[in-house]
């Protein structure tokens, strides 16, 4: 295939003039011969939003840096998704619409330079008349390939595939601050057939979060065949975060050979009245994590967003089940590790309606930090921050535990309140104040129950 280098095009070299002329001359050339390499040489080069065409590969050669502009002119207005709604946004800093086999491959560097954008986000958010562009967005793509690259300082979400077809996400290095906001790492969003494997994400917010679009997005198209192997998550809200926008379906998917350091949470599954959708068939396994807030958390009470804080998200009392209403059911966790555990071993929560069904626990080994830090395992109303807990159970039914070890926790192991059909088979609690108390259930409102231990 043929090379295009953007040197030829004109690009300068002295990482200030902006190169984004010549970036598109030389896509437009390997477009014009029906597809080529677009070369990034060695250096670094300024640019504005980057808009790809079909059959193109950008290569980024080693040593290559692509500084991008912060200047919000630079990014022309598109319509695309925000959090989950279809709405006006500044492209991304390459970006690209129904296109077909595209490529962003080699060892040099993607740089948001996110610094301002999160600047103008938290201080002054009158001044962002769109949202801030994303570091990679493709909507309704076939055949995408994100391989090799290093990125930094997005602006806001690294990597957001939205209804796009057969991505393949590999090997990747993500790297922004801690505290920047909102710079998940990888999210897809509504795609089908996707590949996320080999990837160092280490960011301000979620790792990666699976999303299908919110209750104001008319289109409801699922997020469905995702794997995801072979990482590592440092830091962040959540290591794998599935919803809370998860309006279209989340399905089918599996999180394997992966470790969690110093997330907020592990696995985590958000979501509330509203916004309906059903998160099923999914498969957790081989993890390792180190110094969360809870492994593992499945919440239908989340209200961060628009609309969180209605009566109609936090009423714990039961409602009509109808297309507003969400369901998790059909997820299955073993053979995880988690050390040095603050807040909780896990916490699910059901709602009153439409209780959280068909989970299994089997295998895992769960330590809680000995000076824990007291936090909140899940953001809902009524919820306050404690420590050293064990598994918090809200609102479930057909729930399987199977060879679990829950050390060094205070209270009762298992913490059942409204629970329907909850299995504990050889279950173990370790170095705990009070070992008689391994489970303690309660009633709050009509249920059966069925503990088996």
């Amino acid at each position: 295939m043929q090379a295009y280098n953007i040197i030829d095009y004109g690009a300068p070299q002295d990482g200030t003039t902006l190169a984004t002329t010549a970036i598109a001359e030389a896509i437009a050339a390997a477009s014009h011969a029906g597809g080529g390499t677009v070369v990034i040489p060695s250096g670094t080069y300024r640019t504005g939003a980057i808009i790809l065409k079909s059959n193109i590969e950008l290569h980024l050669s080693p040593g290559a840096i692509l500084s991008f502009s912060t200047n919000p002119a630079d990014y022309p207005v598109v319509e695309s998704r925000w959090e989950g709604v279809q709405r006006e946004v500044h492209a991304s800093c390459i970006y690209g619409h129904n296109l077909e086999n595209i490529s962003i491959t080699g060892s040099g560097t993607l740089d948001g330079n996110g610094q301002p954008w999160w600047e103008k986000h938290r201080n002054h958010p009158e001044e962002l008349q769109y949202p801030r562009p994303k570091l990679i967005s493709f909507d309704r793509c076939q055949r995408v390939t994100i391989k090799d690259v290093a990125m930094k300082n997005s602006p806001s979400w690294t990597v957001n595939p939205i209804a796009c077809y057969n991505v393949t996400i590999d090997n990747l290095s993500i790297l922004n601050p801690a505290d920047s906001p909102n710079t998940d790492g990888i999210n897809p969003e509504s795609c089908s057939n996707v590949r996320i494997s080999n990837c160092n994400i280490d960011v301000g917010d979620d790792c990666i979060a699976i999303k299908a679009g919110t209750e104001d997005t008319q289109e409801r198209i699922p997020c469905e065949n995702i794997t995801i192997t072979n990482c590592t998550m440092v830091h962040g809200h959540g290591g794998v975060v599935l919803g809370s926008e998860m309006s279209g379906d989340i399905r089918n998917v599996t999180i394997s050979n992966c470790v969690f350091k110093q997330t907020d949470r592990g696995i985590r599954l958000k979501s509330r009245r509203g916004r309906g959708g059903i998160i099923e068939d999914i498969r957790v396994s081989n993890i390792v994590m180190e110094e969360v807030i809870c492994p593992f958390i499945l919440n239908l009470y989340y209200f961060c967003g628009p609309r969180g804080k209605d009566k109609y998200v936090w009423d714990k009392n039961p409602y009509p089940v109808t297309d507003e209403t969400p369901c998790f059911r059909r997820i299955h966790f073993a053979d995880i590790t988690a050390r040095q555990v603050h807040a909780a071993a896990g916490f699910l929560y059901g709602l009153a309606e439409q209780y959280i069904s068909e989970i299994t626990f089997s295998n895992i080994d769960i330590s809680m930090a000995k000076n824990a830090i007291p936090g909140r395992p899940a953001m809902m109303t009524g919820i306050e921050d404690m420590n050293n807990r064990g598994f918090n159970l809200g609102n479930v039914k057909d729930i399987r535990f199977q060879q679990v070890t829950i050390e060094n926790h205070e209270g009762p192991a298992f913490y059942i309140e409204n629970g329907d059909d909850v299995e504990i088979n050889r279950c173990h609690s370790k170095n705990t104040a009070r070992p008689e108390k391994l489970i303690e259930q309660v009633t709050v409102a009509p249920s059966s129950q069925n503990i088996l231990n």
